[in-house]
């Protein structure tokens, strides 16, 4: 046969293929045989793998049917796709062998006349599974750009050739967030005509003004806007018609919880069909599944930016110790509300010593922040109460006060004071609650972890000793303080945490501070930890 013929078993894997399936999809029988038909190559227009259950064909297979489908995706073996029809036909080879006939062939159905293929309409299963996507695209993201790219993946090419999507900002101005075109089995973003919009008029009558104002959806076309335009709005609709070539559109709201959030607007320019009313329904469905993510990806930036707001003022500036280097860093967590629980501190307590902090809050949000800037505060209130107190002493005073903050159910410490000793060297007198150990590196790149005390954490209730240690630092020894987003991850231990950082400490020892921390940070941190990480390093002076 000259169309590509592939033989299954009756769970779908395959048993056979001839020279045409074996060269249309560019596989090797070796490549073929024993993998599972649908797995293999069944794909949907963005190249992924078609869900098993939703499959047609799968379905097929699996219930001895002979069923058809038109034009539809598959996976060559280099990659590509390429665009056939099939048709699946029970087969059997012998009494005890059922399995299936799958061709797989070009057609003309769907092509118009003038060679463009046009995709088939929906049936109402293809328009349920498409409502599905967008539910689960649109939900899986909190970033606004990302939500309307996705957006216009599952419209375009699937609905129409253009997809373009206007946003209405907090003070009601009009913005072309992005304009998107199938090309050339491609989608392109149209970044010229994406930009600022006019304001959106008030009595106008034209289909993309009534939906920025909230009005049911309506179909457009470049007749809409030919005649004078009655506001700035149209001027910029009208060119998009021009530009774009469009000669059908349907424009529907973004409406969120509480407010119009927007438009799209779907075009067609290649595909011959216009538009119809009966496309509004599926087109307002998807708009509101969109509206809604929309806004929780503008509450969620609108909470980001207020965790920012906070973390300025959370995270202290560094004070001057003269001859001592210090500097410290801090990278939110990657999903959370970009602030969390982790916090480092410095501030002076005499003329001669200054006292440091590292630690953490359990927690990733707000609530951890707000825990934090209290155990913080509270921690510089009874450090500087009493400035020759040793720091276990000060830490034991906080751990009975932390017991009655409600925002802090546990956290972790280290508190240093950091002075100049008669020998004119530095020296650090610490106690540990619960924390990761300091890391202390020399010059010569000798790297080691101070582990000669280790407390509980506050907010136990348990009430143990904590001991303090007296550390003498070389010159030019580096001293790092970090919370455990540096070392931890969920697919190794924390002692190879440990290690990594110690090994990429010790190799980076002769590196300007700032650049030491910046690179312990790219080379050290784990790929697969999205926790919050603080750090806090100093380096001693060589000696006079």
């Amino acid at each position: 046969m000259q169309t590509a013929v592939i033989v299954v078993d009756d769970g779908g894997l395959i048993v056979s293929a001839n020279d045409a399936a074996k060269s249309g999809l560019g596989h090797s029988f070796e490549e073929l045989a024993g993998e599972d038909f649908h797995e293999l190559l069944h794909r949907d227009s963005h190249g992924h793998a078609t869900p098993r259950t939703r499959c047609q064909l799968r379905n097929a297979i699996l219930a001895g049917r002979t069923e058809h489908g038109d034009l539809e995706w598959f996976a060559r073996g280099d990659g590509t796709l390429v665009q056939m029809s099939w048709l699946v036909a029970p087969y059997s080879c012998g009494s005890d062998k059922a399995g299936a006939l799958v061709l797989l062939y070009e057609s003309n159905r769907g092509v118009s006349d003038e060679g463009v293929k046009v995709p088939a309409p929906l049936t109402e299963l293809d328009r349920l599974a498409l409502l599905a996507e967008t539910t689960t695209q649109l939900t899986s993201t909190l970033d606004v750009e990302e939500a309307l790219r996705r957006l216009a993946v599952l419209t375009v090419p699937r609905l129409a050739d253009w997809s373009v999507i206007d946003l209405l900002t907090e003070k009601d101005e009009v913005r072309r967030a992005l304009v998107t075109e199938y090309r050339d089995g491609i989608l392109v973003e149209r970044e010229d005509l994406q930009g600022p919009m006019p304001p959106v008029p008030e009595e106008s009558p034209m289909p993309l003004s009534r939906a920025l104002r909230g009005a049911a959806s309506s179909l457009a076309g470049p007749a809409t806007y030919q005649g004078p335009p009655d506001s700035g709005i149209a001027v910029e609709q009208g060119r998009l018609f021009t530009e774009t070539g469009m000669h059908s559109a349907v424009i529907a709201p973004i409406r969120g919880l509480r407010d119009v959030l927007g438009a799209l607007t779907l075009g067609r320019s290649r595909h011959p069909r216009a538009f119809t009313a009966s496309d509004l329904p599926l087109l307002e469905d998807i708009t509101r599944r969109a509206g809604l993510a929309l806004d929780n990806a503008r509450l969620y930036q609108r909470q980001r930016k207020v965790a920012e707001t906070m973390q300025r003022h959370l995270l202290p500036q560094l004070p001057t110790v003269p001859g001592v280097d210090m500097t410290a860093r801090y990278v939110p967590a990657a999903h959370a509300s970009s602030v969390g629980g982790d916090w480092y501190d410095a501030f002076a307590l005499t003329d001669s010593s200054h006292a440091l902090v590292i630690g953490d809050v359990v927690g990733h949000d707000l609530d951890a922040a707000a825990g934090m800037a209290q155990v913080r505060n509270m921690l510089r209130a009874f450090t500087w109460s009493q400035p020759e107190a040793m720091p276990s002493a000060v830490v034991t005073q906080l751990d009975n006060a932390v017991k009655h903050v409600a925002e802090v159910p546990m956290a972790t410490m280290i508190l240093a004071t950091l002075s100049l000793g008669d020998d004119e060297l530095w020296q650090l007198c610490w106690t540990n609650a619960g924390h990761p150990p300091p890391l202390l590196v020399s010059h010569d790149g000798r790297a080691r972890y101070l582990t000669d005390v280790h407390g509980i954490l506050l907010g136990t209730g348990v009430t143990r000793p904590r001991p303090d240690v007296f550390t003498v630092l070389p010159p030019r020894t580096t001293v790092l303080l970090y919370t455990d987003g540096l070392v931890e991850s969920p697919h190794h231990s924390i002692d190879h945490g440990l290690e990594r950082l110690r090994r990429h400490a010790a190799s980076l020892a002769h590196r300007p501070l700032d650049a030491f921390c910046d690179l312990l940070l790219e080379q050290a941190r784990p790929g697969d930890n999205d926790d919050d990480v603080a750090m806090l390093a100093l380096r001693t002076p060589a000696r006079a």
